[in-house]
Formats: C-alpha cells, sequence, structure tokens
C-alpha cells in the first residue's frame, strides 16, 4: 500500500458509462475516472485504461458519450464493467441505443449522458484522459434516484485485470 492509498481508499466516486464509435466500431466500458475539468470552457475529462478495448476505439474516435447510471442500473454497469468486446461480447445487442452528433453511440435507459468532442488527449500511466468539449446531452426528464458510485460496483469482476 502507498501513501496515495490511505487517500484514495477514503473515495467513492461516480461512475460512468463511456461509449466509442470509430472505424466501424463500437465499444463501451465503465469507468470510475473522470470529472469535470473546466467551466469555462465547459469541459469533462474521462480516463479509460490502455487495456480496454473502448481505449483502443476511442483513440480512433473524435467524439465519445458519457453516461451517468443509477443505483438501480446495476445490471447495465455490469454489462459495461463485467464484459469485455475483446471476447466477441456485443455490449450494444443487449441495450437499447441511438446514434447522435458524428456517429456517437448513446444508451437511451441512461438518466443522462452527453457527447463531447475530444480536444485532446494525456497520457497518465495505465490510463489515457480524453478532454472532451460537450457538443449534445440529454437524458430523462424528474428525478432519477442516487446515481451509482463505486461502493455499489465492487461486486463486479473487470473485463480486463487493473494494472
Amino acid at each position: 500500500m502507498t501513501g496515495v492509498d490511505t487517500f484514495t481508499d477514503r473515495l467513492n466516486p461516480d461512475m460512468y458509462v463511456v461509449t466509442a464509435t470509430a472505424r466501424g466500431e463500437r465499444a463501451g466500458c465503465l469507468v470510475g475516472f473522470a470529472s469535470q475539468c473546466s467551466i469555462s470552457p465547459p469541459r469533462f475529462v474521462v480516463w479509460l485504461s490502455k487495456a480496454n478495448r473502448t481505449f483502443r476505439v476511442a483513440e480512433h474516435a473524435d467524439r465519445l458519450a458519457v453516461h451517468v447510471l443509477t443505483r438501480e442500473q446495476h445490471d447495465l454497469a455490469d454489462l459495461f464493467g463485467g464484459r469485455t468486446g475483446d471476447d466477441g461480447v456485443d455490449k450494444f445487442a443487449h441495450v437499447r441505443w441511438a446514434e447522435r452528433q458524428g456517429g456517437a453511440v448513446v444508451l437511451q435507459d441512461a438518466p443522462a449522458w452527453f457527447v463531447g468532442r475530444v480536444v485532446l488527449r494525456t497520457d497518465g500511466g495505465d490510463h489515457v484522459g480524453f478532454v472532451l468539449d460537450p457538443v449534445e446531452s440529454g437524458g430523462r426528464d424528474g428525478p432519477d434516484g442516487p446515481l451509482l458510485r463505486l461502493a455499489d460496483v465492487l461486486d463486479i469482476s473487470p473485463g480486463h485485470p487493473a494494472h
């Protein structure tokens, strides 16, 4: 355990599903490293593991879609966090989705989502940060309950091991 573990073990970040489309491929994964990173202009960063198929598709995408989930959507989190497209799993065959700006794929059952244009990619070690400029957003009207957090998904075995 490193000194930073004492700090990070106390965190319970929101979880997101990030989807990418490029070169005729779709991919998506569960992400716990993400945050708003600028107010003006509004920007958001998502960190994708280099081991993840979604990262390999996102490398060639000009837009990504970011979705929040509620605690009641654990099955959706399990699909995108516990399964990998590297094994031939078509995650999108199990969900309702729609194509949006620039070919981005949006999960229709997410309570809120946005599509962001990739303005910067930055190497952070075993993850790459994709800084996004939001270009479109949507979701359902009304309250949906508490958002899905890290503590809610600790029972999901990752599709790829952490490095």
